[in-house]
């Protein structure tokens, strides 16, 4: 089992967490096939291992031991159009180059006793990225922005007959880089300072409660204050009004959810409510991200050797177009935040559609697969420059899991 153990980690490591848009807004809408299947409802339906990160609670239906890995092939089209001419610049349409990323995962849950379950595992949580240095005008600015975020979690779940309580510790990697060329109004300079990276502690809390063929569960994950130094402060100083903006951090947002789930015979039938809590995260609150309500429906058909899956998942863009006079309590005028946003950080798509399904090779060993999909979405604000910027985004991705049961 150690030896298990140690190559699943070093397989994950070797995946690394390259940079993605994660569907809702930064955050990707569920952690492993098995949910994404279900386009993320995992709060008050178990899905073994990989609950880990969805509800730790629900670790608790793993009958002995549990070990999952696999990984997303995420896939993410952008391509943006920039009307720059009212300052001397161009205007251009370009496709981000940053259209195919890996995100890994790898969870074990074991049973200790009839009380006691105990996990570990690593996930590849979200982050987003698009580049456009093969712009063929300055419409964009060649601007690249990559975020890779990356837990490393301890599950601990405590089980009292239909009653169940966990808490996850959770050590957070992350790694930021943006970088662009101004325009020559703004002095037509590279601007950057490089990747940087962060560790940083934050926690998840689950609970759930199972009656008859009802589960119903509960989860809240604590804001993480990562700080990427010299990022931000490097590339948004240009444009806010006072020439200086002293911000590098970007944390993860806080998160409040529940969920239920309802067996009747093979049918599944699952619905999840969380909030993204984005207007209390540094970074993103400077740049007027709102709060994410998000709904999650799952269907599942389980027969003796498969599974099949279906889901539905929404949520309204954490980005809208800004139109205040003057400049908010970053000293970001409306059109640099449209700006960014759209340009460097365009988490806008809402709907998502997912399918997946599972095969059990024997009685230890089974695949998990899915595929999602995100319908292409249209944004146009008001740019820096007095004109237009427009953003189109749609997003592929497929997942793929090895579970084992000893």
């Amino acid at each position: 089992m150690k030896k298990t153990i140690k190559l699943a980690l070093v397989a994950s490591l070797a995946l690394g967490a390259t940079s993605a848009f994660a569907t809702n807004g930064a955050a990707l809408i569920g952690m492993g096939a098995k949910a994404r299947g279900m386009a993320g409802t995992g709060i008050g339906m178990s899905h073994g291992a990989e609950s880990a990160l969805v509800n730790p609670a629900l670790i608790t239906s793993v009958e002995s031991t549990e070990i999952s890995f696999g990984g997303t092939l995420f896939m993410p089209n952008v391509k943006n159009s920039n009307d720059l001419t009212p300052i001397g610049g161009a205007n251009g349409s370009a496709d981000s180059d940053a259209d195919m990323n890996v995100i890994p995962e790898v969870s074990l849950a074991t049973k200790i006793n009839d009380n006691f379950y105990v996990g570990i595992g690593m996930w590849g949580t979200g982050g987003m990225g698009v580049d456009y240095r093969k712009a063929t005008t300055d419409a964009q600015m060649n601007m690249v922005t990559n975020l890779q975020l990356m837990q490393f979690g301890v599950p601990l779940a405590y089980k009292l007959d239909a009653f169940s309580i966990a808490v996850t510790p959770i050590l957070q990697y992350g790694s930021l880089d943006i970088n662009y060329i101004a325009p020559a109004a703004f002095g037509g300079n590279q601007k950057g300072a490089g990747v940087a990276q962060d560790l940083q502690f934050g926690f998840n809390i689950g609970a759930s409660y199972e009656l008859n063929n009802l589960t119903v569960g509960a989860i809240y994950k604590s804001k993480i204050d990562m700080k990427y130094d010299g990022v931000l402060s490097n590339t948004v100083d240009l444009f806010s009004s006072t020439g200086v903006y002293n911000n590098d951090k970007l944390s993860t947002p806080a998160e409040i959810g529940i969920g239920a789930s309802y067996v009747m015979g093979e049918h599944t039938v699952a619905i999840d409510y969380k909030q993204i809590q984005w207007s209390d995260a540094k970074g993103y609150k400077d740049f007027e991200w709102d709060d994410q309500n998000v709904i999650s429906l799952g269907y599942e058909y389980t027969a003796d050797t498969w599974a099949a899956r279906v889901g539905y998942n929404y949520a309204s863009s954490p980005i809208s177009e800004q139109n205040y006079t003057g400049v908010n309590s970053a000293n970001l005028s409306a059109g640099v935040v449209n700006t960014f946003n759209l340009l460097g950080f365009p988490g806008i798509v809402e709907s998502h559609y997912a399918i997946g399904g599972t095969f059990n090779l024997n009685k230890q060993t089974s695949v998990d697969l899915a595929f999602n999909y995100a319908p292409e979405k249209t944004e146009t604000y008001a740019n820096f420059a007095g004109s237009t910027i427009t953003t189109k985004h749609s997003q592929t991705a497929v997942s793929a899991q090895l579970t084992f049961d000893f």
